[in-house]
């Protein structure tokens, strides 16, 4: 496998290990932990490693720079990060199943983001795409039923 085909493929692997990690994490999180506090602890363990990782993925930008260059979609994200850790840990702590939350949650997001990327961003949905979006609303209303 080439040096290109691992560069693709890397980031798709390191989103799965941090998927696994994180919801066997958040499910394991102690019930008597306050909420709010462990998503802090969290948060402090990220920035860590994101530092580490700092150090060694060469840029030309200084952390300065990248935070004047910064705009609103930077903040979102982390808005939007704190309202998925917040939201996983309230859900596992009143009786979410860790076997079908994340699967709600992902086909229910992708479902949404799709007319977000038709308008937004120009993005096109093909008819096999529409059959796959189809089968998915499908799976949904199977894997939420009792």
């Amino acid at each position: 496998m080439g040096t290109e085909m691992k560069s693709f493929y890397l980031p798709i692997a390191m989103i799965i290990f941090g998927g696994l990690v994180y919801q066997v994490s958040q499910k394991a999180i102690p019930k008597t932990a306050f909420p709010l506090h462990a998503i802090i602890i969290a948060y402090l363990a990220g920035i860590v490693l994101c530092a580490i990782f700092a150090l060694f993925y060469s840029t030309e930008s200084s952390f300065l720079n990248s935070f004047k260059e910064s705009n609103w979609a930077v903040f979102g994200v982390g808005i939007g990060a704190a309202f998925i850790e917040i939201g996983f840990l309230l859900a596992y702590r009143v009786g979410w199943n860790i076997s079908n939350t994340s699967i709600i949650i992902s086909i229910a997001v992708a479902v949404l983001l799709i007319p977000i990327g038709i308008f937004f961003f120009k993005e096109k949905l093909s008819f096999s795409q529409g059959i796959g979006l189809a089968l998915c609303i499908i799976g949904l209303i199977l894997v939420v039923r009792k």
